[in-house]
């Protein structure tokens, strides 16, 4: 049994689904897509893109309007759908969702950007305390039940100087933040987090592939990006993954976002 997923940070499902989202996800072949910065209330989505035809769909949109807010389409009715992660703070700010399949549980992740020196970084910081907690309870309470974990999304992070063409020029902006790339080590620790990056895991050794690519300036055309986008799995479910790819766009004009989605084939 081969299980797929996708994970894109669409940039506004609105105006993706007008530039080409729609046309994607009637062609996909993944049974699980997980969508980030959504930005939009259910009812402000076309019905093509709210509920379209054999998916199941829950949208977890955050209290403030036209920001952040994150999506997961399942061919499969979930056995069991949680919105946020017991946050106080954050699980109105759709950040997270995560649904129960069979075997597995997988969550759609919008961390938060950051910028040095401001409120947002600080917030960054507190997401990430509590959101590594969430991480291992998560991991071991589907551990105790025989679940695999796989937790899709945009962690806003590159880890290592692979992961981002310009890494020199952004050692101290937000992304790239020496304990940023600490904690997502720790996420990864065998000993910590216990997760997997498996994109990664697929390609060791290489630089990229990139998943972000700047509008400005000619950062697509120069493949001058970022690997920000992750699917962070459970160490079983890792081992199952056989490919692992971008689904890069073949101009700068055909792309919906600028994000790629990143989709990962699992062996079950």
């Amino acid at each position: 049994m081969v299980l797929t997923v996708t994970s894109v940070n669409v940039n506004g499902l609105r105006a993706a689904a007008r530039k080409g989202f729609v046309e994607w996800l009637a062609r996909t072949s993944a049974d699980v897509v997980c969508l980030q910065e959504v930005r939009a209330e259910p009812h402000q989505l076309p019905a093509e893109v709210r509920e379209p035809d054999g998916w199941h769909v829950v949208h977890a949109p955050a209290a403030a309007k036209g920001r952040a807010g994150v999506s997961l389409y399942t061919r499969r009715e979930p056995d069991r759908v949680r919105t946020g992660f017991g946050s106080a703070e954050f699980d109105g700010s759709g950040r997270y969702v995560e649904a129960e399949l069979p075997g597995v549980t997988v969550a759609s992740l919008y961390l938060p950007s950051g910028e040095v020196g401001t409120e947002r970084q600080d917030e960054k910081i507190r997401f990430m305390g509590e959101f590594l907690a969430h991480l291992k309870e998560l991991r071991e309470r589907s551990a105790a039940e025989g679940r695999e974990v796989l937790v899709c999304g945009d962690w806003n992070i590159a880890h290592q100087q692979a992961d981002l063409k310009n890494w020199r020029a952004n050692s101290k902006s937000s992304g790239f933040l020496p304990e940023e790339r600490e904690w997502l080590s720790r996420v990864l620790a065998p000993e910590d987090g216990g997760y997997v990056d498996v994109v990664r895991a697929l390609h060791p050794g290489v630089t990229g592939p990139y998943s972000w690519w700047s509008y400005r300036g000619r950062a697509f055309d120069n493949d001058s990006g970022w690997r920000i986008d992750y699917h962070l799995a459970t160490a079983g479910l890792a081992a199952r993954a056989v490919k692992g790819y971008v689904e890069r766009a073949a101009t700068h004009a055909e792309r919906w976002s600028d994000h790629a989605p990143v989709t990962v084939v699992y062996e079950r």
